[in-house]
């Protein structure tokens, strides 16, 4: 039996399918229906209004659309945000500015390997040269 501690109220409990106890995924799953109920009434609603009138986080309200049962086609003014900057987006989990951003980052990651490989290998390269320079100086 798995035991682990609930990441929401830090009880001992044992950990089968879900990560949080079941008094918490009780409440997650009231909080998921306050949220539904909500929409159903105002379609147009956007994640603050929809967390200051429900009192469920943005960041639940976020775990719920990344797990499908807030469908963002049934609220097209749902947006939530960014994991990286915050920016509210609609699909993802990043925004295009940091995509953009990181995909720049590992390009030149890559870039900086290939030019430190080639240093080491002309450096390698030079010394085998002295090497044998060496020996034929004997």
């Amino acid at each position: 039996m798995n035991l682990d501690n609930c990441p929401r109220c830090g009880k001992l409990f044992a950990k089968n399918f879900k990560d949080v106890c079941p008094v918490c995924l009780r409440e997650i799953d009231k909080e998921y229906q306050l949220c539904a109920d909500y929409l159903r009434e105002f379609k147009g609603a956007i994640i603050t209004e929809l967390s200051d009138q429900t009192g469920v986080s943005i960041k639940q309200i976020t775990k719920f659309i990344r797990e499908g049962r807030i469908s963002m086609v049934n609220a097209p003014n749902m947006s939530y945000p960014c994991e990286s900057c915050g920016t509210l987006i609609r699909e993802n989990h990043i925004c295009d500015t940091c995509r953009k951003r990181l995909e720049k980052d590992r390009n030149q990651m890559f870039e900086d390997l290939a030019k430190q490989r080639e240093r080491q290998e002309s450096q390698s390269a030079a010394t085998v040269y002295k090497g044998l320079d060496r020996y034929k100086d004997k």
